[in-house]
């Protein structure tokens, strides 16, 4: 065999072997699935108890939320339905994104505004029996929840 047929012996595989790769279909990456969340803060559905550390606000219908194992969140500001995302970490570390929410008008909407910002700005949480206090990332108590049993 010439060197000149060896060549194009080469190039002719090297040739069936790029169309092969571009016929191709890519290879899927097996998405992995998303950490189950545990804690006493998941599978529960929490109600607002207060706003800060002593303000009860007097709201359409309750604000509530549950945060479900695969990360969910569902609930209500106490005017709109809420859904996104929670992640929860070492040292009671917790942290709400992509909450979204209905849009309709409500009578207390600055109040209603208030338990969103709370969800939003919750940096880490404590539980002491059926009560759960958010705290903000300067440590600032931003409200409590109690458990519904």
């Amino acid at each position: 065999m010439t060197i000149k047929s060896l060549r194009n012996a080469l190039l002719l595989v090297a040739g069936v072997l790029l169309l092969t790769a571009c016929a191709s279909r890519p290879a899927t990456v097996a998405e992995a699935p998303a950490a189950r969340l545990e804690g006493p803060v998941v599978d529960q559905r929490w109600n607002l108890l207060l706003v800060g550390t002593n303000e009860r606000l007097s709201l359409p219908q309750p604000a509530w939320f549950r945060i479900d194992p695969d990360g969910r969140v569902s609930g209500s500001n106490g005017c709109h339905t809420l859904r996104g995302r929670a992640q929860l970490g070492d040292n009671q570390r917790i942290a709400f994104s992509e909450l979204a929410s209905t849009r309709q008008a409500c009578p207390q909407a600055e109040d209603v505004q208030r338990v969103t910002a709370m969800l939003e700005t919750a940096y880490r949480y404590l539980i002491d029996h059926d009560r759960l206090v958010f705290f903000g990332p300067d440590q600032r108590v931003l409200g409590g929840w109690r458990r519904a049993d």
